[in-house]
């Protein structure tokens, strides 16, 4: 098997920040790639060097034996590289079609026309099995229906080395066997795929091989076959790590929000949630499982003030002791529910989009949670940055500075920003959206802990994860949505994975709360 492509000691600073350290590594002809390591070990710079993103400032490429220079993602394309990114490069006000036809290679791909590119990348979703409205503007899209976008327009452009930064962190369980099933595809034509997850059981199903970097580092690659989640998380964290969950016994549990018959729908009038009621209650974890795009955005959303509601919902919170001091939500926007009193921490799915403001560093980002615009013109600067800077210290964000943009950072270390500001405001409901999406093994298990410690103090904490393994580890009480209702309320404890896939995949009907 040859080498498709070779870095050879390449290395990249940002400032100060050392991202890539003489990395020398080939990707071979025909072969799934994994490529691993911690957040700001310089995976997604690495791959940007390929995808024309950024340019060495040291070292070299070779594309099948040729070295080359690669300045742009134009070049990148010629050369038949392309990357589909962690954080969407889309325009949200043109739609698919638009967007896929968005740096058209005239002289690559023939005359430009709208209705034969709509017709290609048709043909291309119907091949693979995507489902993509090509009509559909991308702010209508679903976090899922942008990932499939972003897949589909680097396939259209016929990329012959596919690299994917963390391809299935918004996809549902279907599509990922899809997706395989295209990499698989893509394996046999001799095309070599290179995939950056931290999901290490992925990673054995569907990689050859798996390259690890460490601090910038490359420390070595294995035979997929050869290994196991315990010898690669030993190879990327450089130490042993215990790949457990300690779970506490809910403690003096009360309701502190109650919701009934919840329905939303969306622009068309179809029901993304459908009367659903179920308890959220002080001192446990609540998981909610479903495969994505049943409801999960929508209910967390309407919870935060976010979203519009069918008339006839409910959605009480309780500041006491369970039937006491009862407020209404419906109706209450972010700011009136601040200014009441109650301390509601969200982890939303779209972390750059609804979370954060990119342009902003660590410190300004904080400020946002705290300023109060109706009390003083004067913003207090101390405070936020010295809550950036011990957020920084505790999760180990990799950043040249608090001032830096997010949106500068890698996928990993924006989530760590984001879940560690809301951790900061002492929450009474702490609700995250896959708060462990795109971070490492070890800063994984650092947020459980952060999880279980938010419980041991006496607050709500709503989990929507994505693997079932770990909210049977994690919560205590598991909600199931399937189309849009509760499918079930489980005890975590004392059920299985099947047991919440089926019900992730069937509704029985009316569910007793546990």
């Amino acid at each position: 098997m040859g080498n498709a492509i070779e870095i050879k000691n390449v290395t990249k600073t940002f400032g100060k920040t050392i991202a890539n350290k003489n990395v020398t590594l080939n990707i071979h002809e025909g072969e799934i790639l994994s490529l691993l390591g911690e957040n700001g070990s310089g995976k997604t710079t690495l791959m940007n060097m390929l995808s024309g993103i950024y340019f060495p400032d040291s070292g070299a490429i070779f594309v099948g034996g040729k070295q080359v220079e690669i300045r742009s993602p134009k070049d990148a394309y010629e050369l038949g590289i392309g990357m589909v990114h962690q954080h969407f490069k889309l325009v949200d006000v043109f739609n698919a079609v638009e967007n896929i036809a968005l740096g058209f290679d005239t002289k690559r791909f023939g005359s430009f026309n709208l209705k034969r590119v709509k017709a290609r990348a048709e043909e291309i979703c119907k091949k693979y099995g995507f489902d993509l409205n090509m009509d559909q503007k991308v702010y209508e899209m679903s976090v899922s229906q942008k990932q499939t976008l972003e897949i589909v327009k680097v396939l259209y452009r016929g990329a012959d080395f596919l690299i994917l930064d963390e391809p299935t962190a918004v996809l549902t369980p279907q599509e990922t066997e899809k997706l395989f099933a295209v990499i698989r595809n893509m394996k046999s034509d001799g095309k070599s795929v290179i995939i950056i997850t931290h999901k290490l059981k992925e990673v054995l199903e569907i990689s050859d091989r798996v390259a690890i970097l460490r601090k910038g580092e490359f420390v070595g690659d294995i035979a997929t076959k050869d290994a196991t989640e315990s010898s690669l998380t030993e190879m990327m964290m450089g130490e042993k790590v215990e790949l457990n969950i300690e779970r506490s016994l809910p403690v003096n549990t009360m309701t502190r929000i109650e919701i009934n018959n919840l329905s939303v729908t969306d622009r068309e009038g179809v029901k993304i949630l459908d009367n659903i009621s179920f308890k959220i209650k002080s001192g446990e974890i609540l998981g909610i499982a479903g495969i994505s795009g049943n409801g999960q955005k929508e209910l967390l959303e309407s919870i935060a003030g976010l979203q519009k509601t069918k008339p006839g919902s409910s959605i009480k919170f309780f500041a006491g002791n369970e039937g006491e001091q009862e407020m209404q939500l419906i109706g209450m926007t972010p700011r009136m529910i601040r200014d009441a009193g109650i301390h509601l921490a969200f982890v939303p799915e779209d972390r750059l989009g609804m979370g954060l403001v990119g342009s902003m560093g660590m410190d300004g980002n904080m400020m946002l949670k705290t300023y109060d615009s109706g009390r003083s013109f004067v913003t207090d600067r101390k405070l936020p940055r010295i809550q950036a800077e011990r957020i920084r210290k505790r999760l180990g964000v990799v950043t040249p500075s608090l001032s830096t943009p997010v949106s500068r950072l890698s996928g990993g270390n924006v989530q760590k920003v984001l879940v560690g500001r809301e951790l900061a405001s002492n929450p009474t409901v702490l609700m995250t959206a896959y708060a462990v999406r795109g971070l490492d093994i070890n800063t994984s298990y650092t947020i459980y802990k952060l999880l279980n410690e938010e419980k041991q103090k006496g607050v709500a904490v709503v989990y929507v994860g994505e693997e079932l393994d770990v909210l049977l580890e994690l919560c205590d009480r598991i909600v199931v949505l399937c189309g849009g209702k509760v499918s079930g309320i489980l005890d975590a404890r004392n059920t299985t994975k099947e047991e919440v896939g089926l019900l992730m995949t069937s509704y029985r009907g009316e569910v007793q709360e546990q």
